[in-house]
């Protein structure tokens, strides 16, 4: 009986040296053979219930397994999760989320409960803090562009801009031409040239500009320091509000600005002041051919005195405007 059994011990030992003589034979031929699904589902089972599997292990390090191991727990848990029933909150469809940030942008005073209403009346059903912490995570980069511009046009008839512009002379000069422009029309209702522009100086042009009370309700200028403390507070003795624009933003004062381009390109950048009194003559012409004859994309092709359209049909004459820079046509009578 003994003698049987070494034997069978004996045969079982050398099966397993033989196996593993083939083994690795076929490890030499092919250094990283190709396994299965269900091989490497065999070696993770091996590996949880034989504590001995590392040293049987030819085709593959132990550190293989272990990784198998690893990527099947994620699959398994990836797979629960799907499955699953989703809990907690519901989320936020995206299209509600885009609504939301859109009404803060155009709407800048609305809060959270009037975003609610406008939303269930469009037919979505969430909360009214849920719309709160959304309107936390809105872009903070609103467009203040359009807030301003809202503001110019609904009160153009009541704001008045002023603002200086620099012209060389022929001796290398500067002269600093100051003038205010009303919103409403493009008229210009002051301009005037210097060489100095102290604050007693601007603040005899707005005497100037407006001698009685004023009809604008707001004065818009920049933050130069030529519009110092005096000048805001000559400002508000017309009974004028005093807007400044914030610190590098020319557009806030767009009207002015686009005025100092207009008069750049049409006059100034055709003649040479050669004095003081040079400069102001061409200024004053420039602005009754403003008033009378230049047309305006922002007054629908109008001018600030509306000019009347001509209905004759006679023949079409051309007047010299600024010494023949520009011109006007009228049809003959």
């Amino acid at each position: 009986m003994l003698v049987r059994f070494f034997r069978g011990r004996r045969s079982l030992l050398l099966e397993n040296l033989a196996l593993r003589q083939q083994l690795v034979t076929l490890k030499r031929r092919n250094p990283r053979p190709s396994l299965g699904l269900f091989d490497k589902l065999f070696w993770v089972i091996a590996r949880r219930v034989w504590s001995a599997w590392k040293q049987s292990l030819l085709i593959v390090t132990p550190e293989t397994v272990g990784h198998w191991h690893r990527t099947g727990f994620c699959m398994y848990w990836r797979l629960i999760s799907r499955v699953r029933r989703q809990v907690g909150r519901k989320r936020t469809p995206q299209e509600v989320r885009e609504l939301i940030f859109r009404m803060l942008v155009e709407n800048p005073t609305w809060g959270a409960p009037r975003i609610h209403g406008e939303l269930r009346m469009l037919g979505f059903e969430l909360s009214e803090r849920t719309i709160s912490r959304w309107m936390k995570r809105a872009p903070r980069d609103p467009d203040w562009a359009k807030r301003w511009l809202a503001f110019l046009r609904n009160h153009r008839e009541a704001i008045a801009a002023m603002d200086f512009f620099t012209v060389p002379t022929i001796t290398f000069g500067v002269f600093y031409c100051f003038f205010v422009i009303s919103h409403d029309r493009r008229r210009i209702l002051h301009v005037n040239v210097t060489k100095h522009p102290t604050s007693g100086w601007i603040i005899q042009q707005l005497r100037e500009a407006f001698p009685f009370q004023a009809s604008h309700k707001y004065l818009i200028f920049d933050r130069d320091q030529k519009f110092g403390c005096e000048v805001i507070a000559a400002v508000k003795a017309t009974t004028m509000i005093p807007k400044q624009t914030s610190f590098g933003s020319p557009w806030q004062n767009g009207m002015a600005e686009r005025w100092v381009g207009s008069c750049r390109r049409d006059l100034l950048d055709h003649i040479v002041a050669l004095n003081e009194r040079h400069l102001k003559r061409f200024l004053c012409e420039y602005v009754r051919y403003h008033h009378e004859d230049r047309t305006h994309l922002g007054l629908e092709k109008g001018t600030p005195d509306g000019r009347i359209r001509s209905v004759a049909s006679g023949r079409v004459l051309s007047q010299e405007r600024l010494g023949g820079l520009h011109h006007r046509y009228n049809r003959a009578a």
